[in-house]
């Protein structure tokens, strides 16, 4: 099959050949006549050279996004690369470990603007663009055909800000059951913790699979110390804690429908919640409260302060007010555990507002370690834009 070409303005092919997916407005030397916005054309440089295929819209900033660089069919490579991914998430993780990841991650898994999550039995997609809007029955039909066996829901939860940019509505709703009356709730485990998941009406995609490898890092240091998880969602890390031995865990998110979601984490794994704390209050509010913090780890682990470019000063303000309101609370000899999901914000920026937080509160941090996002959110080294997380741990004196 031959698709319509693309031509790139001169000197415009550069990024492509190093790789990166995205296609800017500005390097685009002209659209084919047949071309309608979502569709995937061929991509040539100035001088007619093949670069590869990419979707298009010519209503939006990035304009392109490329599917592959080479003239393979970029439908057939879409699959392949589906079925790559299915093959590393299998490699990454025995079943005995967990039955939940980040199945397909976007330009990392060499597919721009899909994510997909695996809970279980449910899989979760998440569609950003019009490119792959259009594709969205090939995508889940190479699901169902390759993981039909093992799961009975795929849900699609794609309710990101960016679809409006390219004309598209918000959408939550079941687009495959194997069964009538499937349901959206699951239990997944993840070293033996169990957790209580709700596709549909969950954050994000359901659970904060991205933090995987800090949950097993805290339960290493528990044993025996308090512990205070802010921002606790449904008690990711507070369960590791008190399944790890921890002497109390205090758990606060705004939300009291999250904390009950916590409470029956906590059940599912049969821990009495009776002897931990769930507060549903802002975080900030309840260090206003608190006169010291009495807990040997705290955790800090807050929604993105930074949904686009222009949150970066204030997100920035909102680092250093956190950190300092935590750490001036924090007793000699505490660990705090502080996080950052705002892409916006790069580990630098986010590191300066933490020092300053500490000089603010008149404390000395000894970074112990450093996080990124769980290996099942797979990086692309030619395209840094997918690297968001940063979470460091720090000695606190």
């Amino acid at each position: 099959m031959s698709y319509p070409v693309v031509y790139l303005k001169k000197d415009k092919e550069k990024p492509i050949l190093r790789r990166h997916h995205w296609i800017f407005s500005g390097a685009v030397k002209k659209f084919p006549e047949s071309f309608s916005n979502g569709d995937i054309c061929q991509v040539r440089s100035h001088y007619n050279k093949v670069l590869g295929h990419a979707y298009f819209n010519d209503k939006t900033t990035i304009s392109g996004r490329m599917i592959n660089f080479s003239e393979e069919n970029p439908l057939a490579s879409i699959e392949k690369n589906i079925l790559n991914a299915i093959s590393l998430r299998k490699k990454l993780f025995d079943a005995k470990i967990t039955n939940a990841y980040r199945l397909i991650n976007g330009e990392g898994d060499l597919i721009p603007g899909l994510l997909i999550d695996r809970y279980n039995d449910k899989l979760v997609i998440q569609i950003s663009t019009l490119g792959i809007e259009k594709l969205k029955d090939m995508i889940i039909d190479v699901l169902v055909e390759n993981l039909g066996e093992e799961i009975d829901l795929i849900f699609e939860k794609s309710t990101m800000s960016s679809r409006n940019h390219e004309g598209l509505d918000k959408i939550e709703k079941v687009v495959w059951a194997k069964h009538k009356g499937a349901r959206v709730q699951t239990e997944i485990f993840e070293n033996e913790v169990k957790f209580i998941v709700d596709v549909k009406n969950g954050h994000k995609t359901g659970f904060y699979l991205d933090q995987r490898n800090m949950r097993a890092y805290i339960a290493s240091l528990i044993r025996g110390k308090k512990l205070l998880n802010c921002f606790s969602y449904t008690g990711g890390f507070s369960v590791y804690a008190a399944l790890s031995g921890a002497k109390e865990v205090t758990s606060v998110d705004i939300s009291e429908e999250v904390i009950n979601g916590a409470v029956k984490n906590f059940e599912a794994n049969g821990l009495d919640p009776e002897n931990h704390n769930f507060v549903a209050l802002d975080v900030f509010e309840f260090l206003e409260d608190q006169k010291e913090l009495d807990y040997d780890i705290v955790i800090l682990d807050p929604p993105a302060f930074a949904k686009k470019k222009s949150d970066y000063g204030a997100a920035c303000s909102g680092y250093r007010r956190l950190n300092t309101e935590t750490l001036k609370r924090m007793k000699s000899g505490s660990i705090l555990l502080t996080c950052s999901c705002s892409y916006h914000v790069d580990t630098d920026s986010f590191l300066k507002q933490v020092k300053k937080a500490a000089a603010d509160s008149g404390k000395t941090l000894r970074q112990i370690q450093s996080h990124r996002q769980a290996e099942d959110h797979v990086l692309n080294p030619f395209h840094p834009e997918l690297d968001y997380l940063k979470g460091f741990a720090f000695w606190v004196e």
